[in-house]
C-alpha cells in the first residue's frame, strides 16, 4: 500500500511534514503515521536523510543498497527530496506548510530562521499550523546551540551512570533511548496541541529535546536525588529499591524474577523454602540494605533447577518471571505476533519485509472490533513521491535547483 493512499487511524486527513533527520524526529513522525496522518519526508536531494547512509547491515541490490536503520524509523511515509536553500525547495515547502497540520524539525536552534521558516513566519503562512522542534540540549539556555547525539545525552543525562555492573562501568543502553523518547514526547506534544487547536483555532510550538526527555524519565532515581540527596549509582542486573529483583543464576543459566510486595515475598520463601521472616530479610527495605546476602540465598535456591523448570515453578508460585531473550527469539514469539508488534509491508526494492510494528491499538466501543490500521507502507525510496506531492500542490517539477543541495 503506497502510504499517500491510508485513508484510516484517529489522524486520517492530517498532514504532517516531516523535515526532521536521524531518529527523534523521524520517529515522532512515524507515530502519527502509525496514527493514519499523511507524512511527507523532506529530504536532501542526492542522500536523503543521514540514515540512509547509516549501516551495515545494508540490504537489497548492490547498485542501491538500502539501510535497515532508515527503515526503523519511516514505515507509512511519503518522499521528496528538496533544497531548502533554492528558490524552488523554498516554494515547495512553503506550499506544503500552507496545507499541513503539523510541521517536525531537529536542526540547531536558528537553521529554519536562517532559511526564512521561522516559528512566526510559518505560522503566517498557517496560523493553524503545529510546529514539534526537538533540539539535543533544550532551544534556550546557556548550552543551547551544541549538537546533541543519542549517546552524548545519554552520558550528559546522568543516564550512563545509572546503567552498568557498577559505578565504574558507565554503560549506553542498547537502543537510543534518548532519541527515541524525545520522538514519543514529541509525538504526545502534537497530539494535545491539535486537540487544543479544536478549541482555540489556532496552531503553537511544541519544543522538546533529547536532555529534557531523558531527565523526563528519571523517575525514582531522580527523586533519591533531588529528594533523598542521594547519588545514584549503576549496580547492574538488581533493582535499587526492591528485593528480590533483578536476573539470578540457576543451574542452566539464568532467569529474572520481581518480588515487589511483601505478599509476594512470602509466596516466594514458600515455594523455595526460605524463611521470610530471618534475620535481615523480613521487610523490603531490609532485604535491600541487605542485597547480596538475599541474592545469594535466592540462587542456592535455584542451584537445583533448570531455566525452564524454574519459570514453570515460579508462575505456579504466581512470581513475576521471565527470561532474556535474543531479539530472534522476540520475533519470532507467538505472543509478540498477537499484538501486532510485527507488520510486513511490500517494499519496492525488497519485495515483502517485516518491521517491528506500533505500539498502540484501538477498539470500538465495548471492544466490539478493533480498529488498529493493518495496512502499513514501506519506507519510501528517496524522492518517490516527490512527482505526486508537487502535483498536489499544483506545481511542476524544475530542471535543477538553483542553489547547492544540503542542509545545516
Amino acid at each position: 500500500m503506497n502510504a499517500a493512499d491510508r485513508q484510516q487511524g484517529p489522524l486520517a486527513g492530517h498532514t504532517v511534514v516531516d523535515l526532521s533527520r536521524a531518529l527523534a524526529g523521524p520517529h515522532a513522525g512515524m507515530m502519527l503515521a502509525d496514527l493514519g496522518a499523511r507524512v511527507i519526508k523532506v529530504e536532501n536531494p542526492g542522500t536523503g536523510d543521514d540514515t540512509r547512509g547509516w549501516g551495515p547491515p545494508f540490504v537489497g541490490p548492490e547498485d542501491d543498497l538500502q539501510s535497515t536503520y532508515f527503515m526503523s524509523c519511516n514505515r507509512n511515509k511519503e518522499s521528496i527530496s528538496l533544497d531548502l536553500k533554492s528558490s524552488d525547495g523554498q516554494a515547495v515547502l512553503r506550499g506544503l506548510l500552507e496545507r499541513a497540520d503539523v510541521v517536525i524539525e531537529n536542526f540547531r536552534p536558528g537553521v529554519m530562521d536562517r532559511l526564512g521558516f521561522s516559528t512566526a513566519a510559518m505560522h503566517v503562512l498557517n496560523p493553524r499550523l503545529v510546529i514539534l522542534s526537538i533540539t539535543g540540549f533544550g532551544h534556550d539556555g546557556p548550552e543551547s546551540r551544541r549538537s546533541g547525539y543519542d549517546q552524548i545525552l545519554q552520558g550528559e543525562a546522568g543516564l550512563m551512570s545509572l546503567t552498568g555492573s557498577g559505578p565504574d562501568d558507565p554503560q549506553r543502553v542498547g537502543v537510543p533511548i534518548a532519541d527515541l523518547l524525545a520522538g514519543m514526547n514529541g509525538a504526545t506534544g502534537v497530539l494535545a496541541a491539535l486537540v487544543e487547536r479544536e478549541r482555540t483555532g489556532q496552531g503553537k510550538v511544541v519544543r522538546t529535546s533529547l536532555l529534557a526527555s531523558l531527565i523526563g524519565v528519571h523517575a525514582f532515581q531522580g527523586t533519591r536525588a533531588t529528594v533523598a540527596g542521594e547519588v545514584p549509582q549503576a549496580q547492574g542486573n538488581h533493582h535499587p529499591s526492591i528485593a528480590p529483583y533483578g536476573l539470578f543464576n540457576c543451574k542452566d543459566g539464568s532467569v529474572q524474577i520481581s518480588v515487589g510486595s511483601e505478599k509476594l515475598w512470602a509466596s516466594f520463601a514458600a515455594a523455595f523454602g526460605l524463611d521470610p521472616a530471618a534475620p535481615g530479610f523480613a521487610s523490603n527495605a531490609e532485604r535491600v540494605r541487605n542485597r547480596q546476602e538475599v541474592i545469594a540465598a535466592v540462587e542456592r535456591a535455584f542451584a537445583e533447577y533448570g531455566a525452564a523448570e524454574l519459570l514453570e515453578k515460579l508462575n505456579d508460585a504466581g512470581i513475576p518471571a521471565g527470561k532474556v531473550r535474543s531479539l530472534d527469539e522476540v520475533y519470532a514469539w507467538e505472543q509478540v505476533a498477537s499484538q501486532g508488534l510485527v507488520v510486513n509491508v511490500e517494499h519496492p526494492l525488497l519485495g515483502t519485509v517485516s518491521l517491528p510494528g506500533p505500539p498502540l491499538r484501538f477498539f470500538a466501543q465495548g471492544d466490539a472490533a478493533e480498529t488498529t490500521v493493518k495496512d502499513h507502507a514501506a519506507p519510501p525510496l528517496l524522492d518517490a513521491d516527490g512527482g505526486s506531492i508537487r502535483e498536489w500542490l499544483g506545481l511542476v517539477p524544475v530542471a535543477a535547483a538553483d542553489a547547492p543541495a544540503g542542509a545545516e
